[in-house]
């Protein structure tokens, strides 16, 4: 634990790459097209140029975006859902679409190289090619 508190207070610190939670529905510029988000009954069905590609339950909306350079294009989202986050990478056309499989709290989103850090209240865990890992101690500096 000793060793996990520098790298969570270095990432608390150098918080460029961390980025506010969002409950908008869009549309957002993507390199794939524009994204929207749709409450259709108890669910949301996220679409891209009016064509669906994914749908999820939730209380609410709320997704984390990486911008990519200088806010151009949302390039990837995390978005809350009532199984768990699901990462939608827009890099791609169709998005590709990866869920957690584990329900968590996100309180704050990192985006560093390939990998998503999320802070939960149950701890941290990194994600990163389908592959939801918790974090027990780290060097990295997430920023």
């Amino acid at each position: 634990m000793r060793r996990l508190f520098p790298s969570v207070l270095a990432a608390m610190f150098f918080a460029a790459g961390a980025h506010a939670q969002s409950d908008a529905s869009g549309p957002f510029v993507t390199p794939a097209g524009s994204a929207q988000f749709e409450r259709v009954g108890g669910d949301y069905v996220a679409s891209l140029d009016g064509t669906a590609f994914d749908r999820f339950g939730a209380r609410a909306l709320v997704h984390f975006d990486d911008e990519g350079e200088a806010g151009q294009a949302v390039a990837r989202m995390l978005v809350a859902t009532d199984s768990g986050p699901a990462l939608y990478d827009f890099r791609r056309r169709p998005p590709l679409v990866e869920r957690t499989g584990k329900r968590m709290n996100l309180q704050r989103v990192f985006w560093q190289g390939d990998e998503v850090v999320m802070q939960s209240p149950e701890g941290w865990y990194r994600f990163k090619g389908g592959i939801l890992t918790k974090l027990q101690s780290s060097k990295t500096i997430y920023r």
